[in-house]
């Protein structure tokens, strides 16, 4: 495990600025006169470059930290603004520059191309899509998300007459009292009405510039070349396709039948939007923690309870102050982990509120911290960072490797409910994954429709993949509901990788319990070899299948079921 105090670089200062392009210029430059008389010296740009390109990145991740953990200060938002206006564009350039000058030198197929394959294939596709008259529309697309990240940190209520952010009125939709979750869900859902207009405008601006990207680069649609530009190599739209059959074939009914079993156990005819997170039997809702702090005291238990290693890294954070946890208002919403390349320490990012669900983003998120930490003695930081499909196998096992010590927040009836809670979010959240995934896909492939289009195919969605719940009167706010999923904004394409990694993290959690100390040690063993070999590779080094087709589909949601069949309501 790399000391991060020892971090050293012959090429790149340690006290760098490289927020600033004045500053970080004449480095690229060099990288880019140098000359390449072997395979040794193009092995030492590809090293240099990489420490310059980890400095970069940490620069904007603290920009950005900075930006989401306090949309309300013009400082931070500024900042953030200027590098992306300023030095983002210029670093794409040179480093388009930089990309072809790797590729294309004779030297290339001369060095280990067991170790260098998955960085010159994505380094050649990078080359091949890159257009100059890209950068600036990139850019304005970027402004966009912050202008949808700022109006969403703003969005407050007024509620029992306090003040409440939109993430801290999750927790009454679990209240037993059905006028106080309905009272809460209509607030929060026509407060984000008030926005429709405004985030179905940036919307149309972003769908706009991105198909304009696409044409650029000379892509028929923006499906095509976000697959590309996201180093799809592995699957395909049509793959995705088959994804949302299996999961409407395997995974709507069970949910739906869960839904009927939820709507007779609470003695209703039919389920409501606000009835999906009670508790059946009238139990107050799941408190696993009061406060921050206490989150990470008993999170820190687990961990140390489940790995020393990983107990070790888990508290490197809580020491480094990597943490920011609470809800508040102008904190943007949702939660991440960002790592910091130069210094390899990642930042989690979330709006805890005290419910169960806070507790699941806890160690989702400690999930992809640890993938960091574990692969940062990796020179290159490209294969510090690997696709999304794997580091969501990350997170997603972490939440069901700690079902064994979930004694650290619960007691053992509420340990039961906690595992059911769960599970059931995970039949639950596949057919939402479907729905956004082939929501994006009809878009891009669509670019000029209208609003009317575009709810129509939404409802059409909602119809085949949504939960069995009536919205009666409710359709207005029905049909908007997309617009509270950030990736649609600020990540596009970026949610099928949660529906594959789920499947993941099943297998993962299958094979812990049979196996708890093998399962675990191939997590951990996988997680270290970051984004170095090919996705398929990634998978079968944690002991699972790359395959989300139907008959996996199948075989994991057969043992969920079963295991809820073995949990009490």
């Amino acid at each position: 495990m790399t000391n991060t105090q020892e971090v050293k670089s012959d090429f790149v200062p340690l006290n760098i600025d490289a927020s600033k392009w004045e500053i970080i210029e004449p480095y690229f430059q060099q990288l880019l006169d140098r000359e390449l008389a072997c395979e040794n010296c193009l092995e030492q740009l590809l090293l240099d470059r990489s420490e310059l390109d980890a400095a970069v990145s940490e620069a904007q991740a603290n920009l950005y930290i900075n930006m989401t953990c306090h949309t309300d200060d013009e400082e931070c938002k500024n900042a953030y603004l200027a590098f992306v206006e300023h030095v983002e564009p210029e670093v794409k350039r040179i480093g388009f520059e930089l990309d072809k000058k790797i590729v294309q030198s004779p030297h290339a197929g001369k060095l280990d191309q067991t170790r260098y394959e998955v960085l010159l294939r994505n380094l050649k596709a990078d080359v091949e899509i890159f257009r100059d008259e890209n950068v600036p529309l990139q850019t304005e697309d970027t402004k966009l998300d912050q202008q949808y990240s700022e109006a969403c940190g703003a969005m407050v209520v007024e509620f029992r007459g306090e003040e409440k952010t939109l993430p801290q009125m999750n927790k009454y939709l679990e209240e037993n009292d059905r006028q106080t979750r309905e009272d809460a869900w209509r607030l929060v859902a026509n407060r984000r009405q008030q926005e429709e207009t405004l985030f179905n405008g940036i919307f149309d601006e972003m769908i706009k510039l991105r198909h304009e990207i696409s044409r650029n680069a000379d892509f028929d649609t923006y499906v095509d070349y976000a697959f590309r530009s996201k180093h799809r190599f592995d699957y395909t739209p049509d793959d995705c396709s088959a994804f949302h059959d299996a999961v409407e074939n395997v995974c709507v009914p069970l949910s739906r039948s869960l839904n009927r079993q939820r709507a007779e156990a609470l003695g209703d005819d039919q389920l409501r939007p606000w009835d999906l997170e009670v508790d059946v039997r009238g139990r107050e809702p799941l408190v696993p923690f009061s406060g921050a702090d206490e989150l990470i005291d008993r999170t820190s238990k687990v961990f140390h309870r489940m790995d020393k290693q990983l107990g070790g890294l888990y508290d490197r954070m809580r020491e480094g102050h990597c943490l920011d946890l609470e809800t508040r208002q102008g904190k943007a919403p949702g939660g991440y982990q960002y790592q910091r390349d130069r210094t390899r320490r990642p930042f989690i990012f979330m709006n805890a509120a005290g419910i169960q669900r806070d507790l699941e983003t806890m160690v989702h998120e400690a999930g992809h911290a640890f993938h960091s930490m574990l692969c940062d003695d990796e020179p290159l930081v490209a294969y510090r960072h690997s696709p999304l499909e794997f580091a969501e196998v990350a997170s997603m096992s972490m939440e069901l490797l700690t079902y064994p010590y979930l004694d650290e927040f619960y007691g053992e009836d509420e340990i039961d409910r906690a595992k059911r809670k769960h599970l059931e979010g995970i039949v639950k959240i596949l057919p939402w994954i479907a729905t956004i995934d082939a929501f994006q896909h009809w878009l891009y492939t669509h670019p000029d429709h209208n609003h009317d289009e575009r709810t129509e195919y939404w409802l059409e969605l909602d119809h085949r993949f949504g939960p069995e719940v009536s919205w009666l009167d409710l359709e207005d706010l029905r049909k908007i509901q997309w617009q509270r999923q950030l990736h649609l904004f600020s990540v596009p394409f970026y949610y099928i990788e949660y529906g594959i990694a789920q499947l993941g993290a099943l297998q993962v959690w299958l094979a812990s319990k049979n196996d708890p100390e093998k399962a675990l040690s191939q997590y951990k063993q996988a997680l270290s070899v970051g984004g170095s070999r090919p996705l398929p590779e990634l998978f079968s080094t944690a002991g699972i299948k790359f395959d989300f087709s139907q008959s996996t589909m199948v075989e994991v949601i057969n043992a969920v079921k079963d295991e809820l069949d073995a949990l009490p309501i």
